[in-house]
């Protein structure tokens, strides 16, 4: 037993629809009396692609004490459900940036000769689809139409993943939904080199797992730095909030710097909270 990331599921908001069955082809989660349940430790990996697959945001990440994550016995339990669910697992696996975890895979399918199948990197819904392309060139903004700085996708903090690649030792940016509607050079003067997230503090729910991401991509991604973007009005402050107490849990410590929007696109304030 060690302590590690492990999912959770709240059974008084799950609804057993079993949407996030077929979003963890390791097989870690079983329909039973009608309540999805974590069968066995040993099968889930903590990466939580099951998370975005919820209606209800039932399910968590949480830290505790479990069995170690067993690759070989997930194996051996996901090639007894065919060639598709072995598709599944491997590209979940290596849209996660899982590389130890995908070779046991590989070795397993070799060592039992079963054929390879052809990875694509895609999993459940094609809007949570993680996509890396911060390696594309920098576009010149003169003359035209203004060019994107986004370099990744997802960009809602609810589906996005702590140990994406595009996270690790990054810039990072947490905007509420407002800014970039309200902001005129967004993308150039504030969102450049840096990788998003977004939320609104006022209308999103289970804000608890916000707060779990951000001490995880301080923690676990070990992020440079964390800038929150939020508009004037009352509400919005409830994202600082967010990232200050997620800030105030995390072992490692980074700069803070918030900036607030005005509702006519001006700039209001920005101050490092801590340095």
């Amino acid at each position: 037993m060690a302590k590690r990331k492990i999912i959770k599921i709240d059974l008084d908001k799950c609804t057993g629809c079993g949407d996030c069955i077929t979003g963890c082809p390791e097989g870690a989660i079983q329909l039973i009396d009608g309540k999805a349940r974590l069968i066995s430790d040993l099968f889930c990996d903590g990466l939580g692609a099951c998370i975005g697959t919820c209606p209800v945001e039932a399910i968590t990440i949480e830290e505790r004490q479990a069995e170690e994550y067993d690759e070989k016995k997930v194996m051996a339990n996901i090639v007894k459900q065919g060639p598709n669910t072995i598709k599944a697992h491997l590209e979940h696996l290596k849209s996660h940036g899982q590389k130890k975890y995908l070779e046991q895979a590989l070795d397993f399918l070799k060592d039992k000769k079963i054929e390879l199948p052809k990875l694509e990197v895609h999993q459940g819904c094609p809007g949570t689809k993680m996509i890396d392309f911060s390696d594309q060139p920098e576009v010149s903004s003169s003359g035209g139409d203004q060019p994107s700085a986004l370099r990744q996708w997802p960009v809602q903090l609810h589906l996005v993943s702590p140990l994406a690649p595009y996270f690790q030792g990054k810039d990072v940016l947490l905007a509420a939904d407002c800014v970039a509607y309200s902001l005129g050079g967004f993308h150039a003067k504030y969102l450049s080199g840096k990788s998003l997230a977004i939320a609104c503090p006022k209308l999103d729910s289970n804000k608890d797992v916000y707060m779990e991401k951000l001490r995880m991509l301080v923690d676990e991604a070990k992020i440079n730095t964390l800038t929150v973007m939020i508009m004037e009005v009352p509400c919005c402050g409830g994202l600082l909030a967010i990232a200050k107490e997620a800030l105030a849990k995390a072992q490692r410590k980074i700069p803070l710097k918030c900036i607030v929007v005005g509702i006519k696109g001006n700039i209001v304030s920005q101050d490092w909270i801590q340095t």
